[in-house]
């Protein structure tokens, strides 16, 4: 049942991971190769391990281990197969015994010496020694009980990658370790391959996760570890064991490999099919290449990332004129911009605002397409006002306070108004910082350019200086201006009108003179109408996604369950 759904499980969400983890669970609890009654049971191995280790003891070689515990019944997870054995870790061990560090920190490592492995060296796979430290021989001489040796096994016990095992290749030299970690070396090397699938298995990892101990950094004691039960099978069951797991393993590798290999390949095929589509020079053109993407749709959208880089595909023909047609009785652009400069004119000869700021003409360099017809390139502060929220006084907490909103309250698409500060504010402010519905609100900093559109016109809410509003003049739709930054954004064509070497600004200064492409009023309504109805045709799209992946992790959880069971 295994093999033949192994495809199931490796094409689910973390499935590969889960497919691991499974081939160990069954290892462990004797379910992935058959029980043969001629094996020699594990009692007798046991014998034999305790019988080489009273030797050693007697020889002087290893120290008298203490008794350990008896095995209660309600301590066994599992039940065993016939001939195998629970046992406590320590009685199948000559030493279990943490690492040391020499003192002095990193002034004791040299270019070259001895091997002084720490747990970043420490992985299931195996050690991993680039970039290993090396000690001086004679401080390796001074630490003779932390010496490591062939065919040891090391276990991490402190840290994030507490758990982690490795064993020592056979071919080893020798090295010391640190002490976040635990040499673990068997009285019967034959038995070090099965007990390192044990230790990296749930059944330990689980019990790793129980019993560890350290309020600010994860630990586990030698004490403790010692403890651990081990289901023990016989030593030819083991051996077969062990042959079928890294079988399976490498089963596993390839599916991941494949996966991976195919994640690239999906990515490639998505990335060429849209980018037909953003090449698009006409209308024609694009309704051509769409059609040739649409009969690709369940092969090319079956990803959360892939309906991103739609949607991202979708912003870019919006703002370039391709999502929806042209139509010559529209009033072009340039018309518009003639009204949205002549109310200006009236408005600063009444005294209504003040004299704006000659904006520097916008160079073929700036401008990244050819326009359609009747579409104008435009800075942004030829079409709307602009201007930064209030500072936020934290020394003013006197008079009235108000609900304001931060750039953490400003994501794409949306205002998160779980969290509202309130901020003091005079009389005199309110006109000024108050929002009104259909203003466009930018992150300065944070997330330079992120934006959402402010909807409520019967909320009464304030801003702070972390924010611009931008009012469109003449009618212009606010959304087209958030079109344009989320798609530049997403492009990364944004980051270049940013500020600041690490923490980057999207200043005022560099917001008034952003470019952006400006239809005809009718048809930024058609655009606006027909990207908010392709973002429902996304959303809907990751949710039957993220439902039909849902259904596939409960089918392959639903597996594991009937034959761990």
């Amino acid at each position: 049942m295994l093999l033949s759904n192994m495809e199931l499980l490796a094409t689910a969400p973390g499935g590969v991971a889960k497919l691991r983890e499974l081939i160990l669970t069954l290892a462990v609890q004797g379910k992935l190769v058959p029980q043969d009654p001629a094996d020699e049971p594990a009692a007798v191995l046991l014998q034999k391990i305790r019988a080489e280790k009273d030797r050693l003891m007697a020889e002087g070689k290893i120290k008298r281990d203490k008794p350990l515990a008896e095995i209660g019944e309600e301590e066994k997870p599992f039940d065993l197969p016939q001939g195998w054995e629970w046992v406590r870790l320590s009685a199948l061990l000559q030493k279990i015994g943490a690492g040391s560090t020499p003192l002095g920190g990193r002034e004791v490592y040299v270019s070259s010496g001895v091997k002084f492995l720490r747990s970043q060296n420490v992985w299931d796979e195996g050690l991993r020694l680039d970039g290993v430290a090396f000690i001086k021989p004679e401080t390796h001489a001074r630490m003779a009980g932390t010496v490591v040796v062939a065919n040891d096994l090391l276990f991490n016990i402190t840290g994030a990658s507490i758990g982690r095992c490795a064993v020592v290749p056979s071919d080893f030299d020798e090295a010391n370790v640190s002490q976040h970690v635990t040499i673990i070396r068997a009285v019967l090397p034959e038995i070090n391959a099965y007990l390192h699938k044990v230790l990296v298995s749930r059944h330990v990892q689980q019990t790793v996760m129980d019993v560890q101990v350290g309020v600010s950094r994860e630990g586990l004691s030698i004490a403790k570890l010692g403890q651990f039960l081990i289901p023990l099978p016989p030593l030819a069951e083991q051996s077969r064991i062990v042959t079928r797991v890294e079988a399976l393993m490498r089963l596993c590798d390839a599916l991941e490999a494949k996966g991976q290999l195919e994640a690239a390949q999906h990515v490639q095929l998505v990335s060429t099919l849209l980018g037909t589509l953003t090449a698009s020079t006409t209308p024609e053109e694009l309704a051509a290449n769409w059609q040739r993407v649409a009969q690709h749709f369940d092969l090319l959208l079956d990803r959360p990332e892939a309906i991103d880089a739609l949607e991202q595909t979708l912003l870019q023909l919006a703002v370039r004129g391709l999502l929806v047609p042209q139509d010559p009785s529209d009033e072009p652009a340039s018309a518009l911009l003639q009204k949205i400069r002549a109310e200006k004119d009236r408005l600063i000869a009444t005294g209504q605002i003040k004299r704006d700021k000659p904006l520097p003409p916008i160079t073929d360099e700036e401008k990244p397409f050819e326009l359609p017809v009747g579409w104008e390139w435009v800075r942004l502060a030829d079409i709307a006002d602009s201007r930064l929220g209030k500072m936020l006084d934290k020394a003013k907490n006197s008079g009235r306070r108000y609900p304001y909103l931060r750039n953490t309250n400003v994501q794409w698409h949306h205002i998160d108004l779980d969290d509202i500060k309130e901020i003091s504010l005079e009389a005199s402010e309110l006109a000024e910082f108050r929002l009104m519905a259909g203003d466009l609100l930018i992150c300065e900093g944070g997330y330079p350019g992120r934006c959402a559109i402010w909807r409520d016109p019967d909320r009464e809410m304030y801003f702070q200086k972390a924010l611009h509003r931008v009012r469109p003049r003449g009618g212009i739709a606010v959304e087209l201006i958030a079109i344009a930054l989320e798609s530049d954004s997403r492009a990364g064509s944004l980051d270049k009108h940013f500020t600041g070497a690490t923490i980057k600004h999207f200043v005022g200064q560099a917001l008034d003179r952003y470019v952006l492409a400006l239809p005809p009023l009718p048809e930024q309504s058609r655009i606006v109408t027909r990207v908010t109805a392709l973002r429902r045709l996304c959303a809907d799209l990751r949710q039957r996604l993220a439902e039909r992946q849902s259904v596939q992790a409960r089918l392959a959880e639903a597996l594991v369950d009937s034959v761990t069971a």
